[in-house]
């Protein structure tokens, strides 16, 4: 067991609600091999937390720049990613690993920058994913602050604007492919343009659009929380758009859970994040809204028992209609699954 795991540990809680069927619909898998670490998370990894408690009926795996190709055309050598997973999700949907379907859904990277020639690439998804694949995420995360942790994909500020972007991304809808919106606070009136943009595409947004909280935003957590409160609203408007409701035990995020002798129990991560899942809740409404793990990212602050049971707590009094469609129907809807 290693140290983190052996800080994580620390807090056991017996699970909540754990009959509710879940569709996790936002997690990762990946094997790094650098020469200073190595960074694995694959299918036994992950049955391992999907099996601490709760239902976890079905997954969606979603890009991480794992196992891409080592050859070939550059543009296509993410594919590589797509055809790593769907053979993981081959591998859980023989059953010979219990009766969780992982990845049932697949959502790779492509870079829309290249403009209208993308659709080769995402083609090549397609059909390497067989029945599985359903869009795309490209990193769109930018701050100026050096203190900030830009997107691997090096984005540029106004990149979500550009033509050559946009280009790329009319390629989608001709395919019935969603993308995934994951940008930072500032970011999201830029999501809001697309989205508008192009109506009949699916946008999902991803971690409450990256509220920051490190660098230059450490103490200003009310400031962050007014002008993000202004864009969700503004990109609720977008009809076209539903948004994850997860991904905010990130270090970028700044509670700093994990500089603590012990990791937050659920309702302390429920009610320290509350405001963020009332307020989008609010706006999106629950046909809109779906919870998501991010893990193993997430489990830098928390297990993924403790993470499920935080949604749970927030939830308690809705009704198992609304349950339903927050934590199962919604994602199987969203992904076609």
């Amino acid at each position: 067991m290693s140290e983190h795991d052996k800080w994580l540990a620390q807090v056991q809680e017996e699970t909540l609600e754990p009959d509710l069927p879940i569709i996790d619909p936002h997690h990762h898998l990946w094997h790094f091999i650098r020469p200073e670490s190595e960074h694995r998370y694959l299918l036994e990894d992950l049955l391992k937390d999907t099996g601490s408690g709760h239902n976890i009926v079905k997954t969606v795996f979603v890009e991480c720049s794992a196992m891409w190709r080592s050859d070939g055309p550059e543009e296509m050598k993410v594919v590589g990613e797509t055809e790593f997973v769907n053979g993981i999700a081959a591998m859980s949907a023989s059953g010979t690993y219990g009766d969780t379907r992982v990845a049932a859904g697949i959502v790779g990277t492509a870079n829309l920058n290249v403009g209208a020639r993308i659709g080769e690439v995402l083609d090549e998804h397609l059909k390497v994913g067989g029945d599985r694949f359903r869009g795309i995420r490209y990193l769109a995360t930018y701050d100026p602050h050096p203190d900030v942790r830009n997107g691997y994909t090096k984005p540029a500020a106004d990149m979500l604007s550009s033509a050559a972007f946009r280009e790329g991304y009319a390629e989608l809808g001709k395919r019935n492919l969603s993308f995934e919106g994951w940008c930072f606070h500032r970011q999201i009136p830029q999501l809001t343009d697309l989205a508008r943009a192009f109506p009949d595409t699916i946008m999902i947004l991803d971690h409450f659009g990256g509220p920051i909280g490190i660098g230059p935003y450490a103490d200003k957590r009310e400031e962050v929380f007014d002008d993000w409160k202004k864009n969700i609203a503004e990109l609720a408007t977008c009809e076209n758009v539903v948004a994850k409701l997860g991904g905010l035990n990130m270090t970028v995020n700044g509670f700093n859970w994990h500089k603590n002798p012990k990791p937050p129990t659920s309702e302390e991560l429920c009610e320290t994040t509350r405001p963020y899942f009332e307020y989008t809740l609010e706006h999106f409404g629950v046909d809109r809204c779906l919870f998501e793990s991010n893990f193993p990212v997430d489990s830098v602050s928390c297990s993924y028992n403790v993470l499920w049971n935080s949604f749970k707590r927030l939830t308690a009094n809705y009704s198992t209609y609304d349950k339903a469609k927050l934590y199962h129907d919604n994602s199987a809807r969203v992904y076609r699954l």
